[in-house]
């Protein structure tokens, strides 16, 4: 990235001339967020915002740059939702003998966490716990109002004034 000098109108010099561009295009494929960046570079994470505004190529290049980061991860949900396998070392050591190293290959199954939220953000309409597209003239009214019925009994037993019992009227057992 190409980013132009800018001369300095007065006040404190400008870390921004001084950064190095590398090290940003580094931190930012390995997933830093702005904070991070900013507090690496010792700058407050409002300045960091300013160099972004002020400087459209930074910023440009800073999104793309995080977005190496965000298809990793994307990558790792999506092998984690299907299950994936990879080739692994064990090492064996018989007691009194030399350590025998096999190849084999680590099998991971599909992780269902995974594929519910690749699934509820990759697909909403179908996968979302509450549907947007239900029609209120779709919902089982009759169903409703009588779940509301009853409520409203059980509501009204509850005001019910209940009878008191006089302590001397009760039956004594002998």
């Amino acid at each position: 990235m190409n980013v132009e000098k800018t001369k300095n109108k007065g006040g404190r010099p400008s870390k921004f001339n001084s950064i190095d561009i590398k090290q940003v295009e580094a931190l930012a494929a390995r997933g830093w967020t702005d904070a991070d960046m900013a507090s690496f570079f010792k700058v407050d994470e409002s300045t960091w915002t300013r160099w972004k505004q002020k400087n459209p190529q930074f910023c440009t290049a800073l999104k793309d740059w995080k977005i190496e980061a965000d298809n990793r991860v994307e990558r790792s949900l999506y092998e984690r939702a299907c299950g994936y396998s990879h080739p692994e070392d064990k090492i064996f050591k018989p007691a009194g003998e030399d350590p025998t190293i096999i190849a084999t290959t680590k099998h991971y199954a599909p992780d269902s966490t995974a594929c519910i939220f690749w699934l509820k953000n990759r697909k909403k309409n179908e996968w979302r716990d509450k549907p947007d597209d239900v029609e209120p003239s779709e919902y089982d009214w009759q169903a409703i109002a009588k779940v509301g019925a009853y409520l409203a009994e059980e509501v009204d037993s509850l005001k019910a004034p209940r009878r008191a019992t006089p302590p001397n009227s009760r039956k004594k057992k002998v």
